[in-house]
């Protein structure tokens, strides 16, 4: 009796100890539901809410006891409702399992993206519903940066920028759509190498210069050029790594935009710069008729002199040795050298052609130059100083174009100080700057340049001169530019008139020194 009686007590604590466990995790279980930052709740079959966790305040504004009895299906957005009821494939549902992101309306009315995973509890006899349990948490953030993916992707899928994805063995994964049908790639998993896309010399550039690039910065740009349909497609590439969390290690992405159009126009500005510069140059070979003139009347004059010297000779002396006659004839040799020269010079200077630079001795160009203004310079009874450097400079120029500068801006301090009260010297001075530079200075005693037009003196059709078209500083300036350097225009500080000052790259130049202050 005793025994059954101890072991009946022993049974009771067991129970009692059993008790306060279950009723210890039970208290567990309430604090962790109470705490967590995600909506916990149970439902009736309709949807009423049985239960609520705190996080409902946080998360729409309500508290916990004004949503029971409420039927959460009242709160659905619309659509998403009926993606629920009609077990739209947006829902993931599984034996009684359901995942849903969805919109929730709070109650301040706004609506919040909820993604809620939840468990139908069914009688095991019966497998009549009794209650759904929910977990929802607000994914708000997540849907905003999905849908901002979406749209980049959907950008670049519209772009007719050809995109390409590559991955670390440079095979190209994906495509947009422009891409897929310039080079033919298939929708789904192109697998193609970029040999398929670029050509030789721009594949030998991507993985000689753009991939260290882009391994070392991130990101790279520049003009490389496709497998066009004809003939070679130029286009404008971005090339960046993907980085970040998830990022695969060594994937690129190759954004490339066809600049056919701009190279085709950038192409026509420089023929049409090259036409408007050869018609300058004709023009400017209108104002030296007469120095032309000049120039080949002496020659022809002192061919005419030794022929008749030698006429005179025969006739004196029919009999007389060949070898008599060879001063002259030589001299007319040397005429005829010079007379072919100076036509050849002209020549080229109005010969058309486009803009080459290349390493040329600056005051070779200076002596040309001079040799067409100077009958001009000698007419006006005006005097010309160039002031060099000691030692030869070169600089990066073409020589006709170059050429063509300086008489311009030679013309133009003559035309500027002709005029003027005891103006009778125009200056050409050269520097070499820090930089790799050569500035060439050439001052007058003109009027000068008030700062006020400055700006606009080299604008096209600007003139300060009624009888000027405006155009030689305009042509003179894109002329400099074409060679990569400037020109720009300053008060003298020698004269009261204006400075002009073209600045030319140099280049190395390692002859004896020849000129100083020497008079062309």
């Amino acid at each position: 009796m005793n025994d059954t009686y101890d072991a009946l007590q022993a049974r009771v604590a067991a129970l009692e100890e059993r008790n306060t466990t279950l009723e210890a995790e039970k208290r567990h279980y309430q604090w962790l539901a109470e705490s967590t930052t995600d909506l916990i709740s149970r439902h009736a079959r309709d949807g009423t809410f049985l239960y609520a966790s705190n996080a409902a305040r946080e998360l729409l504004g309500y508290a916990p006891s004004e949503l029971i009895g409420v039927s959460a299906y009242q709160l659905f957005h619309p659509a998403d409702l009926s993606d629920l009821l009609n077990k739209s494939s947006q829902v993931y549902y599984h034996n009684g399992f359901y995942q849903q992101t969805y919109r929730f309306r709070a109650k301040s009315g706004r609506y919040v993206w909820f993604e809620t995973t939840s468990r139908t509890r069914r009688d095991p006899a019966t497998g009549e519903l009794i209650d759904i349990l929910c977990v929802s948490r607000d994914v708000g953030r997540r849907v905003r940066a999905e849908a901002h993916r979406e749209r980049l992707a959907q950008v670049v899928e519209s772009t007719s920028d050809y995109v390409l994805f590559v991955g670390a063995d440079q095979h190209i994964f994906s495509a947009n759509e422009a891409a897929r049908r310039q080079f033919s790639l298939p929708r789904k998993n192109p697998h193609a190498p970029l040999a398929n896309v670029y050509t030789a010399a721009s594949l030998e550039l991507l993985e000689k210069v753009v991939m260290p690039a882009v391994a070392r910065y991130g990101s790279w740009s520049g003009e490389l050029e496709m497998h066009g349909r004809k003939e070679p497609l130029p286009v404008l590439s971005v090339v960046q790594a993907h980085r970040g969390r998830g990022a695969e290690a060594g994937h690129l992405s190759l954004l490339n935009h066809d600049i056919r159009l701009r190279k085709a126009a950038e192409a026509q500005a420089r023929r049409h710069q090259a036409q408007i510069a050869h018609a300058n140059r004709l023009a400017t070979m209108g104002e030296l008729t007469s120095n032309i003139a000049h120039e080949l009347n002496q020659p022809l004059g002192a061919m005419a002199n030794y022929a008749s010297g030698a006429l005179l000779q025969l006739r004196a002396k029919p009999d007389q040795p060949a070898h008599h006659l060879a001063h002259p004839i030589k001299q007319i040799d040397l005429q005829i050298q010079r007379l072919a020269k100076r036509l050849r010079h002209i020549r080229t200077f109005v010969r058309k052609g486009s803009t080459q630079c290349r390493p040329v001795k600056l005051s070779d160009v200076l002596e040309a130059a001079w040799s067409l203004c100077q009958w001009q310079y000698q007419q006006a009874q005006m005097q010309f100083i160039p002031v060099l450097p000691t030692r030869p400079v070169r600089v990066q120029a073409d020589p006709v174009a170059l050429e063509q500068v300086i008489v311009n801006l030679l013309l133009n301090a003559l035309e500027a100080s002709r005029h003027q009260h005891d103006a009778s010297i125009v200056q050409l001075s050269a520097e070499e700057r820090e930089r790799n530079q050569v500035a060439l200075h050439i001052d007058d005693q003109g009027p000068g340049v008030p700062e006020a037009q400055q700006t606009h003196i080299f604008t096209a059709f600007h003139s300060t001169r009624t009888e000027g078209l405006g155009m030689g500083l305009a042509i003179s300036r894109s002329l400099m530019e074409a060679m990569g350097g400037q020109l720009s225009v300053s008060k003298s500080p020698l004269f009261n008139g204006a400075r002009f000052t073209a600045t030319l790259r140099s280049a190395s130049f390692k002859a004896p020194a020849t000129l100083h202050g020497r008079t062309l």
